[in-house]
Protein backbone atom coordinates (compact mmCIF):
# COMPACT_ATOMS: atom_id res chain seq x y z
CA UNK A 1 0.00 0.00 0.00
CA UNK A 2 1.10 3.31 -0.66
CA UNK A 3 2.43 6.21 1.64
CA UNK A 4 -0.29 8.59 1.58
CA UNK A 5 2.34 10.77 3.32
CA UNK A 6 4.08 11.35 0.20
CA UNK A 7 1.16 11.76 -1.70
CA UNK A 8 1.16 15.73 -2.80
CA UNK A 9 -2.18 15.56 -3.31
CA UNK A 10 -3.18 19.11 -1.70
CA UNK A 11 -3.05 23.07 -2.15
CA UNK A 12 -0.39 25.36 -1.95
CA UNK A 13 -0.87 29.04 -0.89
CA UNK A 14 2.28 30.29 -2.55
CA UNK A 15 4.01 34.46 -1.40
CA UNK A 16 1.64 35.83 -4.66
CA UNK A 17 -1.21 34.54 -2.43
CA UNK A 18 -2.27 32.18 -5.03
CA UNK A 19 -3.04 28.68 -4.73
CA UNK A 20 -1.71 25.81 -6.59
CA UNK A 21 -2.13 21.78 -6.64
CA UNK A 22 0.56 20.24 -4.96
CA UNK A 23 2.25 19.97 -2.03
CA UNK A 24 5.48 18.97 -3.52
CA UNK A 25 5.30 20.87 -6.56
CA UNK A 26 3.93 19.27 -9.59
CA UNK A 27 4.57 18.77 -13.53
CA UNK A 28 2.97 17.66 -17.09
CA UNK A 29 4.56 16.21 -19.87
CA UNK A 30 4.20 17.80 -23.31
CA UNK A 31 4.96 15.17 -25.79
CA UNK A 32 5.72 16.45 -29.67
CA UNK A 33 5.19 13.60 -32.13
CA UNK A 34 7.33 14.55 -35.02
CA UNK A 35 5.56 12.74 -37.44
CA UNK A 36 2.25 14.62 -36.73
CA UNK A 37 4.25 17.51 -35.89
CA UNK A 38 1.42 17.97 -33.07
CA UNK A 39 1.57 17.70 -29.34
CA UNK A 40 -0.62 15.80 -26.49
CA UNK A 41 -3.21 18.32 -25.39
CA UNK A 42 -5.99 17.80 -22.60
CA UNK A 43 -8.94 19.49 -22.70
CA UNK A 44 -9.48 19.76 -18.80
CA UNK A 45 -13.24 19.38 -17.16
CA UNK A 46 -15.09 22.02 -15.84
CA UNK A 47 -14.71 21.39 -12.08
CA UNK A 48 -10.55 21.35 -12.70
CA UNK A 49 -8.60 24.69 -11.83
CA UNK A 50 -9.59 26.76 -14.88
CA UNK A 51 -11.79 24.18 -16.17
CA UNK A 52 -12.70 24.12 -19.89
CA UNK A 53 -9.30 24.92 -21.09
CA UNK A 54 -6.85 23.21 -22.53
CA UNK A 55 -3.42 22.57 -21.48
CA UNK A 56 -0.91 19.18 -20.98
CA UNK A 57 -1.24 15.55 -18.96
CA UNK A 58 0.23 16.53 -15.74
CA UNK A 59 -0.60 16.94 -12.03
CA UNK A 60 0.80 17.01 -8.38
CA UNK A 61 4.40 15.08 -7.77
CA UNK A 62 4.96 12.54 -4.89
CA UNK A 63 7.81 13.38 -2.38
CA UNK A 64 10.90 12.78 -3.53
CA UNK A 65 9.47 11.85 -7.17
CA UNK A 66 12.37 13.10 -9.57
CA UNK A 67 10.26 15.97 -11.71
CA UNK A 68 10.26 13.45 -15.00
CA UNK A 69 9.15 10.84 -13.01
CA UNK A 70 6.21 12.58 -12.27
CA UNK A 71 5.43 14.02 -15.12
CA UNK A 72 5.52 11.02 -16.99
CA UNK A 73 3.68 8.84 -14.51
CA UNK A 74 0.56 11.62 -14.70
CA UNK A 75 0.88 11.68 -18.17
CA UNK A 76 0.35 7.51 -17.98
CA UNK A 77 -2.87 7.68 -15.35
CA UNK A 78 -4.43 10.82 -17.37
CA UNK A 79 -3.61 10.12 -20.91
CA UNK A 80 -2.34 6.12 -20.95
CA UNK A 81 0.83 6.96 -22.62
CA UNK A 82 2.45 4.27 -22.94
CA UNK A 83 6.13 2.94 -21.31
CA UNK A 84 9.26 4.28 -23.40
CA UNK A 85 6.95 5.71 -25.49
CA UNK A 86 8.28 9.55 -24.77
CA UNK A 87 12.09 10.56 -24.54
CA UNK A 88 12.74 13.84 -22.77
CA UNK A 89 14.23 16.87 -24.37
CA UNK A 90 13.53 19.40 -22.50
CA UNK A 91 12.37 20.78 -18.54
CA UNK A 92 11.31 24.62 -17.87
CA UNK A 93 10.32 25.51 -14.71
CA UNK A 94 7.46 27.91 -12.97
CA UNK A 95 8.26 28.65 -9.83
CA UNK A 96 6.44 30.27 -7.14
CA UNK A 97 8.57 29.71 -4.22
CA UNK A 98 6.85 27.27 -1.91
CA UNK A 99 5.37 25.86 -5.51
CA UNK A 100 7.05 24.82 -9.12
CA UNK A 101 5.31 23.46 -11.80
CA UNK A 102 8.12 21.84 -14.15
CA UNK A 103 6.94 20.96 -17.56
CA UNK A 104 8.55 18.26 -19.55
CA UNK A 105 9.13 18.53 -22.94
CA UNK A 106 9.66 15.44 -24.51
CA UNK A 107 9.88 13.56 -28.08
CA UNK A 108 7.50 10.48 -28.80
CA UNK A 109 9.62 7.86 -30.35
CA UNK A 110 6.63 4.83 -30.02
CA UNK A 111 3.64 6.53 -31.68
CA UNK A 112 -0.05 6.08 -29.62
CA UNK A 113 -3.00 7.13 -29.12
CA UNK A 114 -3.87 8.58 -26.03
CA UNK A 115 -6.81 7.27 -23.93
CA UNK A 116 -8.66 9.22 -21.31
CA UNK A 117 -7.92 7.01 -18.42
CA UNK A 118 -9.22 9.40 -15.40
CA UNK A 119 -12.11 11.56 -14.79
CA UNK A 120 -10.03 14.92 -15.41
CA UNK A 121 -10.22 15.11 -19.33
CA UNK A 122 -13.03 16.31 -21.52
CA UNK A 123 -10.91 15.27 -24.40
CA UNK A 124 -7.24 14.32 -25.46
CA UNK A 125 -6.00 15.06 -28.74
CA UNK A 126 -3.05 15.57 -30.75
CA UNK A 127 -3.08 19.47 -32.12
CA UNK A 128 -0.92 20.62 -34.88
CA UNK A 129 1.87 22.95 -33.13
CA UNK A 130 0.94 25.65 -35.46
CA UNK A 131 -2.99 25.34 -33.96
CA UNK A 132 -2.35 25.15 -30.41
CA UNK A 133 -2.50 28.85 -29.86
CA UNK A 134 -5.79 28.79 -31.86
CA UNK A 135 -7.16 26.62 -28.59
CA UNK A 136 -8.25 27.95 -24.66
CA UNK A 137 -5.35 27.36 -23.37
CA UNK A 138 -4.60 27.24 -19.28
CA UNK A 139 -3.27 30.77 -18.61
CA UNK A 140 -0.01 29.31 -16.87
CA UNK A 141 0.40 26.63 -20.37
CA UNK A 142 -0.03 29.72 -22.78
CA UNK A 143 2.43 31.70 -21.15
CA UNK A 144 5.38 28.50 -20.95
CA UNK A 145 4.20 27.66 -24.64
CA UNK A 146 5.13 31.26 -26.31
CA UNK A 147 8.75 30.32 -24.25
CA UNK A 148 8.98 26.61 -25.68
CA UNK A 149 7.13 26.87 -29.57
CA UNK A 150 10.89 27.97 -31.03
CA UNK A 151 12.62 24.77 -29.79
CA UNK A 152 9.69 22.06 -29.41
CA UNK A 153 10.51 20.97 -32.85
CA UNK A 154 14.43 20.81 -32.48
CA UNK A 155 15.65 17.96 -30.90
CA UNK A 156 18.75 18.63 -28.71
CA UNK A 157 22.10 16.72 -30.02
CA UNK A 158 25.40 16.54 -28.77
CA UNK A 159 27.61 14.89 -31.33
CA UNK A 160 31.26 14.17 -29.90
CA UNK A 161 34.88 13.95 -32.02
CA UNK A 162 35.77 11.07 -29.64
CA UNK A 163 39.09 11.24 -31.12
CA UNK A 164 39.99 14.36 -30.52
CA UNK A 165 38.46 14.49 -27.22
CA UNK A 166 40.37 11.05 -25.75
CA UNK A 167 43.77 12.49 -27.04
CA UNK A 168 42.75 15.91 -24.78
CA UNK A 169 44.42 14.14 -21.57
CA UNK A 170 47.89 12.59 -22.05
CA UNK A 171 46.61 9.40 -19.86
CA UNK A 172 48.87 7.06 -22.05
CA UNK A 173 45.69 6.65 -24.41
CA UNK A 174 47.90 5.82 -27.27
CA UNK A 175 48.67 2.44 -25.62
CA UNK A 176 44.72 1.28 -26.23
CA UNK A 177 43.19 3.51 -27.97
CA UNK A 178 39.78 1.43 -28.21
CA UNK A 179 39.80 0.73 -24.57
CA UNK A 180 40.48 4.67 -23.89
CA UNK A 181 37.74 5.39 -26.09
CA UNK A 182 35.13 3.17 -24.67
CA UNK A 183 35.89 4.21 -20.93
CA UNK A 184 34.98 8.07 -22.25
CA UNK A 185 31.81 6.47 -23.91
CA UNK A 186 30.72 4.75 -20.88
CA UNK A 187 31.19 8.18 -18.95
CA UNK A 188 28.60 9.96 -21.04
CA UNK A 189 26.30 6.87 -20.99
CA UNK A 190 26.26 6.79 -17.45
CA UNK A 191 25.44 10.89 -17.27
CA UNK A 192 22.53 10.11 -19.92
CA UNK A 193 21.44 7.37 -18.32
CA UNK A 194 21.44 9.11 -14.92
CA UNK A 195 18.72 11.54 -15.68
CA UNK A 196 21.18 14.55 -14.23
CA UNK A 197 20.38 16.26 -17.88
CA UNK A 198 22.81 19.22 -18.44
CA UNK A 199 22.66 22.90 -18.54
CA UNK A 200 21.38 24.68 -21.20
CA UNK A 201 24.95 26.98 -21.39
CA UNK A 202 26.67 23.86 -22.68
CA UNK A 203 24.64 23.88 -25.68
CA UNK A 204 24.72 27.94 -25.92
CA UNK A 205 20.67 27.60 -25.76
CA UNK A 206 19.70 31.60 -25.29
CA UNK A 207 18.39 32.21 -21.86
CA UNK A 208 15.02 33.60 -23.25
CA UNK A 209 13.57 29.96 -23.64
CA UNK A 210 13.81 29.80 -19.63
CA UNK A 211 14.52 25.96 -19.60
CA UNK A 212 15.67 24.56 -16.61
CA UNK A 213 17.83 21.52 -18.07
CA UNK A 214 18.74 19.56 -21.49
CA UNK A 215 18.71 16.00 -21.89
CA UNK A 216 20.41 15.50 -25.45
CA UNK A 217 20.73 12.80 -28.03
CA UNK A 218 24.47 11.93 -27.45
CA UNK A 219 26.08 10.92 -30.79
CA UNK A 220 29.75 9.44 -30.58
CA UNK A 221 31.86 9.38 -33.77
CA UNK A 222 34.74 6.92 -33.71
CA UNK A 223 37.86 6.50 -36.19
CA UNK A 224 40.87 4.42 -36.70
CA UNK A 225 41.73 1.83 -34.70
CA UNK A 226 38.86 2.62 -32.40
CA UNK A 227 36.30 1.10 -34.38
CA UNK A 228 33.43 -1.21 -33.92
CA UNK A 229 32.75 -0.14 -30.22
CA UNK A 230 28.91 -0.76 -29.50
CA UNK A 231 26.15 1.55 -29.04
CA UNK A 232 24.75 1.88 -25.81
CA UNK A 233 21.34 2.45 -25.04
CA UNK A 234 21.89 6.41 -24.27
CA UNK A 235 24.86 6.95 -26.74
CA UNK A 236 24.29 6.40 -30.11
CA UNK A 237 28.09 5.44 -31.87
CA UNK A 238 29.32 6.00 -35.27
CA UNK A 239 32.25 4.47 -37.09
CA UNK A 240 33.95 6.94 -39.42
CA UNK A 241 35.25 4.81 -43.07
CA UNK A 242 37.09 7.58 -43.74
CA UNK A 243 37.83 11.20 -42.59
CA UNK A 244 36.50 11.37 -39.21
CA UNK A 245 36.29 14.98 -39.49
CA UNK A 246 33.88 14.24 -42.84
CA UNK A 247 31.81 11.76 -40.69
CA UNK A 248 31.58 14.27 -38.18
CA UNK A 249 30.31 17.17 -40.98
CA UNK A 250 27.57 14.66 -42.44
CA UNK A 251 25.85 13.85 -38.84
CA UNK A 252 25.49 17.47 -38.31
CA UNK A 253 23.90 18.32 -41.91
CA UNK A 254 21.76 15.35 -41.82
CA UNK A 255 20.81 16.36 -38.05
CA UNK A 256 20.05 19.91 -39.23
CA UNK A 257 17.81 19.25 -42.11
CA UNK A 258 16.08 17.27 -38.92
CA UNK A 259 15.91 20.23 -37.58
CA UNK A 260 17.59 18.96 -35.00
CA UNK A 261 19.90 21.59 -32.06
CA UNK A 262 23.13 20.73 -32.21
CA UNK A 263 26.06 21.51 -30.39
CA UNK A 264 29.27 19.33 -31.30
CA UNK A 265 32.08 18.64 -28.92
CA UNK A 266 35.65 18.95 -30.55
CA UNK A 267 38.84 21.53 -29.79
CA UNK A 268 39.54 21.26 -33.46
CA UNK A 269 39.05 24.83 -35.07
CA UNK A 270 38.79 24.42 -38.64
CA UNK A 271 36.54 21.18 -37.51
CA UNK A 272 34.37 23.59 -35.77
CA UNK A 273 33.83 26.15 -38.84
CA UNK A 274 32.76 23.54 -41.25
CA UNK A 275 30.30 22.21 -38.42
CA UNK A 276 28.40 25.65 -37.78
CA UNK A 277 28.87 26.26 -41.22
CA UNK A 278 26.70 22.81 -41.71
CA UNK A 279 23.73 23.46 -39.54
CA UNK A 280 25.59 23.13 -35.37
CA UNK A 281 24.32 25.75 -33.67
CA UNK A 282 27.61 25.91 -31.46
CA UNK A 283 30.94 23.66 -30.64
CA UNK A 284 32.49 22.99 -27.42
CA UNK A 285 36.18 22.37 -26.59
CA UNK A 286 37.13 18.61 -25.72
CA UNK A 287 37.92 19.80 -22.17
CA UNK A 288 34.60 21.51 -21.63
CA UNK A 289 32.98 18.20 -21.76
CA UNK A 290 35.33 16.40 -20.03
CA UNK A 291 34.91 19.45 -17.13
CA UNK A 292 31.02 18.70 -17.04
CA UNK A 293 31.43 15.13 -16.87
CA UNK A 294 34.17 15.20 -13.85
CA UNK A 295 31.28 17.74 -12.10
CA UNK A 296 28.74 14.97 -12.51
CA UNK A 297 30.77 12.74 -11.38
CA UNK A 298 31.07 10.31 -14.39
Amino acid sequence: MSDLRASGDAWVTAADGNRYWGKFGAAGLLAYDRNLDAILMQHRVSWSDHGDTWGIPGGAIHEHEPKISGAIRESQEEAGVPDNAVVPSYTHVLDRGVWSYTTVVAEVVTPFEPEITDPESHALEWVRVDEVANRNLHPAFAGTWQLLLPIVRRRPTVIVDSANVVGAVPDGWWKDRKGATEKLRDRIHELAVSGEGIRPGFMDIPQIFDLALVYPEWVFITESTARGIESTSHVGVVDSESSGDDTIVAEVQSRAEQGGLITVVTSDAELRVRCEAAGAESARGSTRLLKLLDQAGH
